[in-house]
Formats: C-alpha cells, sequence, structure tokens
C-alpha cells in the first residue's frame, strides 16, 4: 500500500512510501538534502517497517527536535496504525 505523508518541522516538505508484506519500500522525501535522504531510501529499503521506525524515531537535526528520519519513523507508525 503507498503512503504519503506531510513533514513538520524539517526542510523535506513530504515522505511517500509503501508497505508491503510489512517491509518499506520505495522512500522519496520531497525537497530536504538530496542525497542525504536518497541514502535513508536506500538503507531502508525491504526493511521491516516497524524496525526502521523504532530505529529512526527520536532522530534530531541540529537544533530542531526532529529530522526527516525521525519524520518518516512517524509517518511509518501513523501507515501501521491505519491498517
Amino acid at each position: 500500500m503507498n503512503y504519503k505523508f506531510s513533514n513538520s518541522g524539517t526542510c523535506s516538505s513530504a515522505v511517500e512510501f509503501e508497505i508491503d508484506d510489512g517491509k518499506i519500500h520505495g522512500v522519496r522525501f520531497t525537497g530536504g538534502c538530496n542525497g542525504n535522504l536518497k541514502a535513508i531510501g536506500k538503507l531502508v529499503e525491504g526493511e521491516d517497517s516497524r524496525s526502521v521506525a523504532k530505529k529512526l524515531r527520536g532522530n534530531t537535526c541540529g537544533f530542531r527536535s526532529t529530522s526527516c528520519a525521525d519524520q518518516l519513523a512517524i509517518a511509518i507508525e501513523k501507515a501501521l496504525d491505519k491498517k
């Protein structure tokens, strides 16, 4: 299933991804640090979505209380809650 969530408090404005059989695929961020966000997508590709959310949750960026990775974790948790 495909998901798209608006990010809050980050340079990227949104994140899109798919969850298929509990695995995360096709993570794509809109805006933000292009190279770093592509790397996050590659690192989590095919991984268990709950595990990814647990690893990335709480990651911060500079003085911000969140990060693009944290926003991905929040989005995954929301997607899993919808199922």
